[in-house]
């Protein structure tokens, strides 16, 4: 299949040889399925990405949905593969066989969901936002909401959105002022105005499921003071059926320098009698609900930007196979034939860089959604609250770090290809201004580093930071058994982490001693130092495994390539570990002293 959305080896090769995806067959849930249904499942959701998400990628991103004031209109094919998705079960994949479902491992549906995403992150987006909606019903909402709404959702008949912004809180949540009021009927009236909701009017499904922070009048001050409600486009009737438009209204679209696929709205809520609402769980606890969608979100977002630098990589290889121009820097003969780019030095720093950021990223997405599965399916229950420990602690880095290294692999990519790079000719320059909003949605990769050093290195004495190091220290062990350069790895890896471990403790001290904004400033800082080291770790992990196959006579360039790759990481990102954790020792406080006038 002729496609530059992922390297299907690359991807085998995480799930079953650095993940061993295959072992979860052994478990009860998991007990009907063998890697044949694995990778069926794997060529379905590369067969609809290639043949009905990837055909309208560049069409969508020149033609944006309009709105004229009454519907929004947006090209046909949008729906076609939002329709095919559906239809095709996936959005069920992870789901119970109950419900429909195909009961795979999250893992897996991750894996399938990423391939959408690689080949158009637009249309992906309708999808990505009503599964995790729909997952946030299921744990959250009662069962009639649960029947009316989530079920609908996970058919493809009804879509969901997530809807928190408004325009003068931003990410600040508790500055929220959209009020929700009792009807008397047990329903509520919602009034205020959102902005930047993503799929938020569209004509891509029967319906259109809102989940919408607000604020019950009384309620107390900030984020203590939230709740969530479901407010349905249309209100839908006990049997199921549709009943009268909502009192939600489309203010106008948004225009945005990527994801053009994607409506991004604003919506106003109450114009009239107020919206109808339905409060979902309890009064006040609507954040801590919402954060059910917003990590699924986070992780989703890591995994586009992941794949959108997976595209733009593959993109730039293919091109630096072909592309003739120069002669190696040994090559004094004028009349000798130009080089092929990729035999160029600096281009293949670029590819390099580009391999270790998507591949790593990759890995980190994937690694993430498997501790998913052992949550949900380990066999005791140590085992599933360390899995749980490890997602809290790697959701931030999945989302903040992806995104931020990806981007900069495209920026990679559109070098290689020259002049032709920002050209709306080549395909880069489209994935470029697509993933460059990735490091702002949900949540932007600031706020990623406050919530990793502010609360997931604290929350439980520090017991997720305590396990990931664990982790970290079982793979140094492993590696240090192997001959160099592994072994020396391995000691490399043992240092930042060592470092990582010094640097938490000077910085939480200082915040305990009343500095907080002085420790946490640099919270980004921080995070990409964990970042650097997590994904090293992980790039270990990977050599490792292909120095094995090589070992066991398994003697293929795909296995010397990681191994070769993991060389780079260690060479070229791990010693930016030792520069940020200079920086954070130091407790500078150049941004506390950088007043408004000297701008």
């Amino acid at each position: 299949m002729d496609q530059k959305i992922i390297n299907r080896r690359d991807l085998d090769f995480l799930l079953y040889e650095l993940l061993d995806l295959e072992s979860l067959t052994q478990r009860p849930r998991y007990a009907e399925h063998d890697r044949g249904t694995f990778d069926s499942a794997v060529d379905l959701a590369l067969r609809i990405a290639v043949e009905k998400f990837a055909p309208h990628n560049r069409k969508a991103d020149a033609n944006e949905p309009t709105f004229d004031g009454q519907r929004v209109s947006m090209i046909p094919e949008v729906k076609e593969a939002v329709d095919a998705y559906c239809e095709a079960g996936l959005m069920l994949a992870s789901h119970d066989y109950e419900q429909g479902g195909m009961q795979l491992p999250f893992t897996l549906a991750q894996a399938a969901l990423a391939l959408v995403k690689g080949a158009n992150v637009s249309t992906s987006a309708y999808v990505m936002l009503t599964s995790a909606a729909a997952n946030l019903l299921l744990a959250h909402g009662s069962e009639e909401q649960k029947k009316r709404f989530a079920e609908p959702m996970l058919e493809g008949r009804f879509l969901g959105t997530m809807v928190l912004t408004e325009p003068q809180a931003g990410s600040s949540l508790g500055d929220i002022r959209t009020t929700a009021e009792p009807a008397g009927d047990g329903t509520y009236r919602i009034k205020g105005n959102k902005i930047f909701i993503s799929a938020g009017d569209h004509e891509l499904s029967e319906n259109i499921v809102h989940l919408v922070l607000a604020r019950i009048k009384g309620a107390p001050a900030g984020v203590k003071g939230i709740s969530l409600f479901i407010v349905p486009k249309f209100l839908v009737n006990e049997d199921g059926s549709l009943g009268e438009r909502n009192d939600v209204a489309l203010a106008g679209l948004i225009h945005k320098m990527g994801y053009r696929g994607t409506t991004s709205t604003m919506l106003n809520f109450g114009e009239k009698e107020g919206a109808v609402g339905y409060l979902i769980g309890e009064p006040n606890k609507g954040l801590s609900y919402m954060f059910h969608m917003m990590n699924a979100a986070r992780i989703g977002v890591g995994l586009g930007a992941t794949m959108l630098g997976y595209a733009g990589y593959l993109e730039s290889l293919d091109y630096a196979r072909t592309r003739q121009q120069g002669r190696l820097l040994d090559n004094k003969d004028p009349s000798a034939p130009p080089a092929t780019i990729v035999d160029h030095p600096d281009v293949r720093r670029m590819l390099l860089a580009q391999k270790v950021f998507v591949e790593g990223s990759l890995a980190l997405c994937l690694y993430a959604a498997r501790q998913l599965d052992e949550q949900k399916t380990a066999d005791s229950e140590q085992a599933r609250t360390e899995a749980g420990l490890l997602l809290d602690i790697l959701t931030p880095l999945v989302k903040a770090w992806t995104s931020h290294y990806s981007l900069e692999a495209n920026y990679h990519a559109i070098q290689i290809f020259g002049g032709y790079g920002y050209t709306r000719e080549y395909p880069v320059e489209q994935i470029y201004r697509d993933n460059r909003l990735n490091p702002i949605h949900e949540g932007t990769n600031g706020i990623q580093g406050l919530d990793l050093l502010g609360r997931k290195v604290r929350m439980h004495d520090g017991a997720a930071l305590k396990l990931l190091g664990q982790r970290m220290r079982e793979t140094i062990d492993e590696a240090a058994g192997f001959d160099a350069p592994i072994s020396g790895w391995a000691q490399e890896l043992a240092g930042a982490l060592a470092t990582v471990g010094d640097v938490t403790r000077v910085l939480l001290e200082r915040a305990a001693a009343g500095d907080v904004s002085l420790a946490f400033g640099n919270a980004w800082h921080y995070l990409d130092m964990v970042g650097h080291t997590v994904v090293a770790w992980l790039w270990l992990k990977q050599a490792i495994v292909a120095q094995r196959a090589l070992d066991a006579g398994r003697d293929e360039d795909f296995y010397r390539g990681k191994i070769l790759a993991c060389r780079y990481f260690f060479l070229y990102e791990l010693p930016k570990v030792k520069q940020q954790a200079d920086l954070l020792r130091r407790l500078d406080d150049t941004l506390l002293q950088a007043k408004e006038s000297y701008f």
